[in-house]
């Protein structure tokens, strides 16, 4: 073979050899950072605390997330230095090993949002759960309804009701019932500390039971100091509170709630019924939010007994101080 004969040989296999490794190379970068999805629909995978990257990449291979354990190998040896925190971690779409490793380092664990609005009770907190995909009703009522977190701060609370604080909690699959109801707490434990610095002998029970008839008779900021005093005026006079919103409660713990409030219902001997029990109820019926809890605090001052929603005006009611200015409003508001 001649000299040049040789060289042509020679180039065409540095040729061949060049395709062969830039076909291997890019078959190997499409195995090891290609976007992936190795599983149906969606998985879980739970980082624990203390595991390290070999056993990390093991899990997210196992429940493919990842082609091979390798690609996030290679993503740690270019970040050794950054965290990779503790969780439960949901995929459910092609990712990048970048992307799979970003997501673990942000500590973007899986979690559901579950908003308590300010006046919800507890029957209404479990229906919330529904809306949740792992909530569990049930479980929730049956953790509310044990007191033991709020022994030290009321003794007398025959519930968890007024101490389950509204406000939004973030919810993953594994949170169980009674620690989400120890997360409210404790955020309720927050605003009692500060509502009442200054304040004497602030009594739980009663200014959070107070709240919860405040919460669930009014949501016009406004009104609820004024609501506050009838409450106030009326135990004062020994007269029964009459509080519609816990005619209602005591329905509910019966499961008999129909929607509006009977003739039958006013007469039900439920203690929380106002009704027909003087005095506060035996706890609160709902939990209320800041602006309630403050005006039980710091009730305004007046010589208000009564009060009826006026008409064509909703949320806003009429104030009496004599049984016959009362009954005056209640008749405008029935012919309206």
């Amino acid at each position: 073979m001649t000299k040049n004969g040789c060289l042509r040989l020679g180039l065409g296999l540095c040729i061949i050899a060049l395709i062969v490794a830039g076909v291997l190379g890019f078959a190997a970068w499409h195995y090891l950072f290609s976007p992936y999805k190795g599983y149906s629909d969606e998985v879980f995978v739970e980082i624990p605390h203390g595991a390290n990257t070999r056993q990390l990449a093991d899990k997210l291979e196992k429940a493919g997330v990842i082609r091979t354990r390798y690609s996030l190998l290679l993503w740690r040896a270019l970040h050794p230095r950054a965290p990779l925190q503790a969780g439960e971690y949901q995929f459910d779409s092609p990712l990048l090993p970048g992307d799979v490793f970003n997501k673990i380092r942000r500590g973007a664990t899986y979690y559901e949002v579950l908003t308590v609005p300010e006046g919800n009770n507890i029957f209404e907190i479990a229906q919330l759960l529904k809306s949740l995909r792992y909530g569990h009703p049930d479980e929730f009522l049956a953790a509310a309804k044990n007191p033991s977190l709020v022994k030290d701060l009321d003794p007398a609370a025959p519930t968890l009701e007024g101490y389950l604080f509204p406000a939004s909690y973030r919810v993953a699959r594994k949170t169980t019932a009674a620690e989400l109801c120890r997360m409210m707490v404790e955020q309720f434990r927050r605003h009692w500390r500060e509502l009442t610095a200054g304040v004497a002998d602030a009594d739980a029970h009663r200014v959070v039971t107070i709240a919860s008839m405040i919460e669930k008779e009014t949501g016009t900021p406004s009104e609820r100091p004024l609501i506050a005093s009838v409450f106030m005026n009326r135990l004062s006079r020994n007269m029964p509170l009459q509080c519609d919103p816990t005619v209602v409660y005591a329905a509910l713990r019966a499961n008999d709630y129909r929607g509006t409030i009977y003739r039958s219902d006013l007469a039900n001997k439920d203690p929380y019924n106002t009704y027909v029990h003087a005095g506060l109820p035996p706890g609160p019926i709902a939990n209320p939010g800041l602006a309630s809890l403050k005006a039980a605090l710091h009730p305004a001052r007046s010589d208000y007994l009564y009060f009826v929603a006026k008409p064509g005006m909703v949320g806003q009611h009429t104030f009496s101080a004599t049984l016959n200015e009362h009954e005056m409003a209640v008749k405008a508001y029935r012919h309206h």
